[in-house]
């Protein structure tokens, strides 16, 4: 079944309201889309137009309220949320911003307004109009939410790990499939165009992201678009996608030889493997995702940029695998393990795969990579 029932709702807003209860926050305010889809379900592509600001609040007791665009309201309404408030948008000469006004103060009074203002997040609204609101709801004042909504969403339901290790199997049935559409003197620009239909065939809802490369030995960065050079015998092909199943990401890659695998290829990837390993025994409740970063880097000894991340409603959210961040693994994180080394002579190697965080340690949920690098005739 697609979305979630509306008690999967009504437990992210009871955890959110206890943290705000803590803080002394009388109102969450929110206005990005994976903000807003956390605590409604509600999930469009309509996002793609800047045009138009979106908000929701989270008062200290009740139901979210949404304040959105008029054009939105039917899709809206096919959500949990009952108390539906629009305008005409976009109207630049006040968007919005007097109806959100006079809701914040009618929901919060004078108390203090939480807004997600940490690491990720984004003010989706013009700066201009943004002081506009806090002159309005003056006394009172919006203020950092304490990192409420973050803490949220990093632990995922049973039912949110569901989607993503559907996102996972879909994105595996494409990668059993790239043979069909990879090989010498295709161009690479080709392939990435025909893996997109590979996952969409094999359920993907839609495919926001997909990044690659491919080379002798390796590929020289991870997130280029596509050139039209064609695939040489010998080359690593790398394709590392994020599709969407019911609103949720999976991230991982997967590299191909060309025909032939060069002897260094066969030893990167071999260490690569070594390393997800090292990180998959290290990510457990409690463990700190610094600490997961050493075990891989131990290995790899790939440089100082991040070897994982956090995954869920985007494709990375929440904590980086990297020497400083200290956050402390929870069962019910979904996260990345991406090590990556460099060959003498050559570029890099990378190998992804997302993996859940359980209680008694990790558990893989993309498909599991061969134990040899792939060679495709």
């Amino acid at each position: 079944m697609r979305g979630f029932a509306t008690g999967e709702f009504h437990t992210r807003r009871d955890r959110a309201q206890a943290r705000m209860a803590e803080e002394g926050l009388s109102a969450l305010l929110m206005m990005t889309e994976a903000e807003i889809r956390y605590f409604t379900g509600y999930l469009t592509r309509f996002w793609e137009s800047p045009s138009r600001p979106w908000f929701l609040i989270l008062p200290a007791s009740g139901d979210p309220v949404a304040v959105i665009p008029a054009i939105g309201a039917a899709l809206m309404g096919k959500t949990w949320i009952t108390d539906i408030r629009t305008w005409p948008a976009p109207q630049p000469a006040d968007d919005g911003v007097s109806l959100l006004a006079d809701t914040l103060r009618e929901l919060a009074g004078s108390g203090p307004v939480g807004l997600p203002m940490g690491p990720e997040t984004q003010l989706r609204m013009p700066l201009q109009d943004f002081h506009a609101l806090q002159a309005a709801i003056a006394p009172a004042r919006i203020v950092p939410d304490a990192g409420i909504v973050a803490a949220l969403r990093a632990v995922k339901s049973p039912r949110e790990i569901d989607r993503i290790t559907t996102a996972c199997a879909i994105a595996g049935r494409a990668f059993d499939r790239v043979g069909e559409v990879a090989g010498a003197e295709v161009p690479l620009s080709r392939v990435f165009r025909d893996f997109q239909r590979l996952c969409l065939e094999e359920g993907a809802d839609w495919v926001p992201y997909l990044a690659g490369g491919a080379g002798p030995l390796g590929y020289d960065d991870v997130i280029s678009p596509a050139a039209d050079t064609a695939l040489a015998p010998g080359d690593v092909l790398m394709l590392d996608t994020g599709l969407v199943f019911d609103g949720y990401f999976c991230d991982y890659d997967r590299n191909f030889a060309i025909t032939r695998a060069d002897r260094r290829a066969e030893q990167a990837w071999a260490q690569l493997l070594e390393a997800q390993e090292a990180g998959l025994a290290a990510a457990r409740p409690g463990a700190t995702a610094s600490e997961v970063y050493a075990a891989m880097q131990a290995i790899c000894a790939a440089g100082p940029g991040r070897l994982g991340h956090g995954l869920g409603m985007q494709l990375t959210e929440g904590l980086s695998l990297i020497a400083g961040d200290h956050t402390v693994l929870e069962p019910g994180m979904v996260i990345t393990l991406e090590p990556l080394v460099a060959l003498e002579g050559g570029g890099i190697m990378v190998h992804e795969d997302n993996i859940v965080i359980t209680e008694n340690g990790a558990r893989q949920i993309s498909p599991a990579a061969p134990s040899q690098l792939p060679v495709l005739a």
